[in-house]
């Protein structure tokens, strides 16, 4: 007979504002929200219960959220603390279990199996994380608790975070009872859209699923979506009934396909070819440097924009596949700026990104009759070089100093946020 698991999903609550929260004893009483105060139309990353009480949510606007909330603090996000952070609680944990699984910033999942004989029942190993944690950090954590990851990722989101104790197990045996009373839009993975389904289909909570068998769901689901929703069906129903058998892996590195980069921007400021193709140089710029961090060279170079005017509105993603790799700037801004050029509709841009696909190993470079390629390498490593040590503000294009230039401001962020 296999062992049950026991498997804690740990999920730090309001992440962003408790880390703020925690450096500044002035706020312990306040409503904090993290976003740019700046930027009355930016959206809010993260709000502490305070704030949430008064109506403020994440992803609402900046500006809704102070006609909600007149004296709420809105603080600018440091996202290097907030990784400095997720990292010690993962220490945290590791002195727990050696298996633990990043899920995001905020969330982890933990295999304690083998730790329960050393720490007691599950119940107390989660009370003593949290006790550590908050002490360590000032972050208040919720733990879910259940024999596969999916149902510790239910029990946290629809039973733990709702506790004041911020503990909740549910297993297999408490399932019927807790779990499939819930709506399926409630249930891991579902979107408001695939609820909607469900609801055309008579399943109106996790049980309605759960209870059919796996043939009758699977015609139901093909007669609303087609044959291909088999795959789907098969999915919805393991998770409706607990059913996950992926285990806690401490590690996770697929092997890299694309190496890409995108800039959301205000449609209002690129309007013109020349304004656009500044910010295009500059994440093709971001592109084969990443690509040249990880040793390699692309051969597909794929654009994508989205252009509206405020009554019209598109998007576009081409590519063009190389005769030879590259991870060369100037070869890939080419080809790049001649995608975009042809697809381009002319309207203002909102949205852009480059990516680098078909990759292989920089280990051997074409080299050929009218270019040095390989000095062109040499010269932009040594770029990289400069950059990794003194920040990817050492070296600019001159371009980038254009008012419609990105990469200076975004040389002082962390995944697009003030660090």
């Amino acid at each position: 007979m296999v062992k049950q698991r026991t498997i804690f999903l740990v999920d730090g609550q309001s992440f962003y504002a408790s880390v703020e929260k925690a450096a500044r004893p002035d706020l312990k009483d306040k409503p904090v929200a993290v976003g740019d105060p700046s930027r009355r139309s930016g959206i809010i990353l993260a709000a502490c219960p305070i704030a949430k009480a008064r109506g403020v949510t994440t992803a609402s606007r900046v500006g809704e959220a102070l006609a909600l909330c007149p004296d709420l603090v809105v603080v600018r996000p440091r996202m290097r603390t907030y990784i400095s952070v997720s990292l010690l609680i993962s220490e945290i944990f590791e002195a727990f279990t050696d298996q633990v699984e990043p899920y995001s910033i905020d969330e982890q999942f933990l295999d304690v199996t083998g730790s329960i004989p050393y720490f007691g029942s599950p119940e107390e190993m989660a009370r003593q994380i949290q006790s550590r944690v908050l002490l360590s950090t000032g972050v208040w954590s919720r733990v879910g608790i259940g024999p596969t990851k999916v149902l510790a990722k239910m029990a946290t989101d629809n039973f733990a975070k709702k506790r004041e104790e911020g503990v909740f197990r549910l297993g297999f045996d408490n399932m019927e009872r807790d779990l499939w009373p819930l709506y399926t839009h409630q249930m891991f993975m579902v979107g408001n859209r695939m609820a909607r389904h469900f609801l055309r289909m008579g399943l109106v909570t996790i049980g309605d699923i759960a209870r059919l068998e796996l043939g009758e769901f699977k015609t139901r689901m093909r007669h609303r979506m087609g044959k291909q929703s088999d795959i789907q069906a098969e999915y919805y129903w393991q998770t409706a009934r607990g059913i996950d058998p992926s285990p806690v892996v401490a590690q996770i590195r697929n092997p890299l396909k694309s190496v890409g980069h995108g800039k959301t921007l205000r449609s209002s400021l690129y309007t013109k070819l020349e304004d656009i193709e500044v910010v295009l140089l500059e994440l093709v710029i971001e592109v084969c440097r990443r690509c040249r961090r990880h040793g390699f060279m692309g051969y597909t170079i794929t654009v994508g924009a989205m252009e509206a005017d405020g009554e019209r509105g598109r998007s576009f993603s081409r590519q063009i596949t190389l005769e030879q790799p590259t991870s060369l700037t100037h070869e890939v801004a080419t080809v790049a700026r001649r995608i975009f050029e042809q697809y381009w509709n002319g309207l203002p841009v909102s949205h852009l990104n480059v990516s680098l696909s078909q990759l292989v190993t920089d280990d051997v470079i074409q080299l050929t009759l009218f270019n040095d390629r390989n000095r062109a390498y040499c010269l932009e490593k040594a770029t990289d070089a400069i950059k990794d040590r003194y920040g990817s503000a050492a070296i600019v294009r001159a371009s980038s100093l254009l008012e419609a230039g990105v990469a200076w401001e975004r040389a002082a962020q962390v995944g697009g946020h003030w660090a």
